[in-house]
């Protein structure tokens, strides 16, 4: 895996054309699929991509998921240029979960990166993940996590959470199979329980486990 800057060049290019002197404006191209593989676990596969303006300072960024069988990863890098230099700065990483049904979706609205993932087997995990970018810290924060771990084959009940990081509140819910013959819906929710879990801000490079917190909500109730 490598670490650090991706660099275009250096120096812009003067040109001499009728006496007067030209310099030549930086252009920053999109990193290709392999300078973005070089920031992976070594063998690792890309699986999707999404390039745009990420922390809105007008120069193009590249948001991306890829690794191996043992890890996967999503990946922020920021483009960057001035009059010397340009060209890519990693922003963080998240840890994903493993055995993917499928490559994880990316999309970016309003200011926010969303990272759609389907992981698991028969009984699979649904995931969304959304991050906005902190200029007052220059970090990408986490500030939505939704999951629900469900059976493929609607052999056993649900469970579900919602979280939003700017508030802190996160709803809990449980899903019945729907068995009853009545309606199409796989499941059938119970209430809500509402808690309360506001924090200090919670970086991209510290997003927490969905599974794991499915897991501690299950043996709480």
């Amino acid at each position: 895996m490598k670490q650090g800057r991706i660099k275009w060049a250096g120096i812009g290019v003067a040109l001499a054309f009728a006496g007067v002197a030209w310099a030549q404006e930086p252009k920053l191209e999109p990193m290709t699929d392999g300078m973005l593989r070089d920031y992976l676990p070594d063998d690792s596969q890309l699986e999707v991509r999404l390039d745009g303006d990420f922390n809105g300072d007008g120069i193009g960024d590249t948001a991306y998921v890829g690794g191996t069988d043992e890890k996967r990863l999503l990946k922020i890098m920021l483009g960057y240029k001035d009059e010397l230099d340009w060209g890519y700065s990693p922003a963080g990483e998240a840890e994903l979960e493993v055995a993917p049904l499928g490559s994880a979706s990316l999309s970016f609205k309003k200011g926010v990166l969303i990272v759609g993932d389907l992981t698991g087997g028969t009984t699979a995990t649904a995931s969304t993940y959304r991050y906005r970018y902190d200029p007052a810290v220059k970090r990408f924060r986490l500030i939505g996590l939704d999951a629900e771990r469900y059976s493929r084959t609607n052999s056993h009940d649900s469970l579900k959470f919602s979280w939003n990081l700017l508030t802190g509140a996160r709803i809990v819910q449980r899903g019945y199979v729907n068995d009853s013959g009545q309606g199409d819906e796989a499941y059938r929710y119970g209430p809500e329980r509402k808690l309360a879990s506001k924090a200090a801000p919670v970086w991209i490079d510290d997003t927490p486990s969905p599974d794991a917190m499915l897991d501690a909500d299950a043996n709480n109730g």
